[in-house]
């Protein structure tokens, strides 16, 4: 019995020994193989066979730039439509007088600048004289009671010796033409000189206001003369029977609605209105030959016609003095003020203002309800028209 129980210790013994051993080689092996996998990881990683990480979805999104921009944007254009309109409300943002007449640059500055010593002006005058209506809020600086006034400043001014008129002009409407006129007159009465410059076009009209002129400089190609009356009425009564339209005018007098387009003229409302165009044309005459008296009669009646003739041909009549440009008006003008290298000290004196509403006043005389009323309304006109 006893040797029966020291062999089942013994047994058991070994058992525990063999469970022992068996535990541990369990471990080498599971540590074996974990070594073993790293290595696989390392070299799967080095030949770039390690499959790709699912990437973690963000936790906060970021903005796009997209929008950043926008803002940026939109800031700016704040800031640029505030400071836009300030400057078109607050007057004195003018244009300072320039020593040398350089292209079309501008240079603003807050306050007039004095300028010392003595120069001439420059005014232009740019397409149809006339008036181009205070009724809108873009309306100003192109119409001729603008010109008039810049004449007027221009001859306030003690160190401007001369005036040179810049002109580029088929005409205007008579009243608007002889305004001018009268302000070039009442600037040489002040002692002021003038000298017009014929560009392209100066008839009629343009031709007009150059009377008052001391001297008169032109191109050879200059389209000039044009002395007459023009007054046009427009008729849509053709039109308005096919359409089934009529209108009754209801007036206080036999001539109220002289030259109405809505029907048509009778013998002695064109015995009426000729005698006006006659009547202003006799104006336009006496201003031809007040301001060239030196035309010769027969070439005065044959010239006064309405006919349009070149610079050239208006050089050898006597209706213009010298045939040349810009630099040839800068230089009359300056002999005539007593200047020798006259410096062009007040070009321009648009603002910003002016500027920014001249667009829009463009943007005006396109409305259709203007476009009907010009044409409903006839105007006397020193205008040439083809």
């Amino acid at each position: 019995m006893q040797e029966n129980k020291q062999e089942n210790k013994q047994d058991n013994t070994s058992m525990d020994g063999w469970e022992k051993k068996l535990k541990e080689n369990e471990k080498t092996d599971l540590s074996n193989i974990s070594s073993t996998s790293v290595d696989t990881e390392e070299i799967n990683s080095v030949f770039g066979l390690t499959k790709k990480e699912e990437k973690k979805p963000a936790k906060t999104e970021k903005k796009k730039p997209g929008n950043f921009w926008f803002l940026a944007l939109l800031f700016m254009f704040t800031i640029s439509a505030v400071c836009g309109i300030y400057l078109v409300v607050k007057p004195g943002m003018s244009c300072p007088k320039v020593s040398k007449c350089s292209g079309n640059s501008f240079a603003f500055s807050g306050a007039k600048k004095k300028h010392q010593g003595e120069g001439i002006a420059w005014i232009k005058v740019r397409g149809v004289i006339a008036e181009s209506g205070e009724d809108g809020p873009f309306s100003l600086p192109s119409s001729a009671s603008y010109i008039s006034k810049r004449i007027r400043e221009a001859a306030k001014e003690d160190n401007i010796k001369a005036i040179v008129l810049d002109i580029n002009s088929p005409g205007g409407t008579v009243a608007s033409v002889q305004d001018i006129h009268s302000e070039i007159l009442a600037a040489k009465e002040k002692g002021k000189k003038v000298v017009a410059l014929f560009r392209d076009v100066a008839a009629s009209g343009g031709f007009y206001i150059a009377m008052a002129a001391d001297k008169i400089v032109a191109e050879p190609g200059t389209i000039t003369g044009s002395v007459g009356v023009i007054m046009q009425s427009g008729n849509v009564v053709g039109l308005f029977n096919k359409l089934g339209i009529s209108v009754t005018p209801i007036t206080s007098g036999q001539y109220k609605d002289i030259g109405s387009a809505y029907r048509p003229m009778t013998d002695a409302e064109k015995a009426i209105l000729q005698d006006m165009v006659d009547d202003t044309y006799e104006q336009f005459l006496a201003a031809v030959k007040a301001g060239r008296p030196d035309v010769k009669p027969e070439d005065m009646a044959a010239y006064t016609d309405g006919r349009i003739f070149t610079g050239q041909r208006a050089f050898k009549l006597g209706f213009v003095d010298k045939l040349g440009g810009e630099e040839d008006a800068r230089l009359l003008a300056g002999e005539l003020a007593g200047i020798k290298d006259p410096k062009i000290i007040s070009q321009k004196t648009e603002n910003l203002r002016d500027l920014f509403i001249s667009f829009g006043s463009a943007m005006e005389n396109k409305n259709v309800v203007k476009q009907l009323q010009s044409m409903n309304t006839p105007n006397v006109s020193y205008l040439w028209v083809m």
